[in-house]
């Protein structure tokens, strides 16, 4: 029998946006506002030079940047975002070595019920430590990480780390290999998102995305690995691990004549391939019914190796 999905529920992020270099500013390549029309119509009107804004200051540092707060901040369009609901703000760089190809953008509200959780961890004397993090109403699980640190390998953050793939972890409040799991069961986390955010430099950060049951950060999770094909392969990418709200398990590893594969420029994720640059698209009709879907891709050693896909 089909799962019949809430898709009335709030989600944790409300706004998500990509920003993309021209002429020395960043503008705006695409973005999902929901219902949001005046922070949309605000944000088409804006572009960012390096250093200027939320995306501009990601570009000018090489980092991801968490904002949790916009009144008296650098953020360009508090105005329009206070009026909108909303309150705080992660800008995810995209780098192909030096190169900058887009900034992700997501933007969140805040209130008594919106739970959740998207972290930066950076590596600190042999250590990945938190760099900052937006919980929503999430406040235990807040101090838990801010006090809370990784070895390479070990929990979601340093599995990422060791493995410099993106990795998603189930269950998070029954999961030995997750290490905040007692605290992640108090806040009624289920799935962790984990993946690398590669920038010039010898800088190491991964970031995190927690998704609670109540007000997820997506309904369905893709990773897909795209890297150089081999032996003169076409250029393609695979799904080689993915989770679903109505589906479940969306790959089987016991069954490869049941791979799913992405042709470049064929569909979202083929755009992504082809591309290099982050996906934001907004439609009736995607994947599996969805209407809304971000495609992330990650660039290891200055080239395409994994797509990350959520969907709402």
């Amino acid at each position: 029998m089909d799962v019949i999905l809430d898709t009335t529920a709030k989600t944790f992020i409300q706004v998500t946006e990509v920003w993309v270099p021209a002429d020395g500013r960043l503008v705006l390549a695409g973005g999902d506002y929901g219902d949001l029309a005046a922070f949309a119509e605000a944000s088409r009107a804006t572009s960012f030079g390096q250093g200027e804004g939320l995306p501009g200051k990601a570009w000018a540092e090489a980092r991801p940047v968490v904002l949790k707060g916009f009144d008296g901040s650098y953020f360009k369009r508090t105005e329009a975002a206070s009026e909108a609901g909303l309150t705080s703000a992660v800008a995810i760089p995209v780098f192909a070595g030096k190169d900058l190809k887009a900034v992700l953008v997501v933007l969140c509200g805040d209130d008594a019920n919106r739970t959740g959780a998207i972290e930066v961890w950076h590596e600190a004397d042999g250590l990945l430590m938190l760099d900052d993090g937006y919980y929503g109403a999430a406040k235990h699980f807040e101090w838990v990480s801010q006090h809370t640190h990784f070895p390479l390998g070990q929990g979601l953050p340093g599995g990422v780390w060791a493995a410099e793939t993106p990795m998603l972890m189930r269950d998070l409040g029954s999961g030995y290999r997750f290490i905040r799991a007692d605290s992640a069961a108090r806040a009624g986390l289920t799935t962790g998102l984990g993946l690398p955010i590669p920038v010039p430099g010898d800088k190491t950060f991964v970031l995190t995305l927690l998704s609670a049951k109540g007000t997820p950060i997506a309904r369905r999770f893709e990773l897909w690995d795209a890297r150089p094909a081999r032996n003169g392969a076409k250029a393609e990418a695979k799904l080689i691990d993915g989770i679903c709200a109505r589906e479940g398990a969306l790959w089987d590893p016991d069954n490869a004549g049941n791979e799913r594969t992405a042709a470049a420029w064929a569909g979202p994720i083929g755009r992504v391939l082809g591309t290099g640059v982050p996906l934001v698209e907004s439609k009736p009709g995607l994947t599996a019914g969805y209407s809304s879907m971000v495609a992330l891709p990650i660039h290891l050693g200055g080239k395409l190796s994994h797509i990350v896909a959520w969907y709402i």
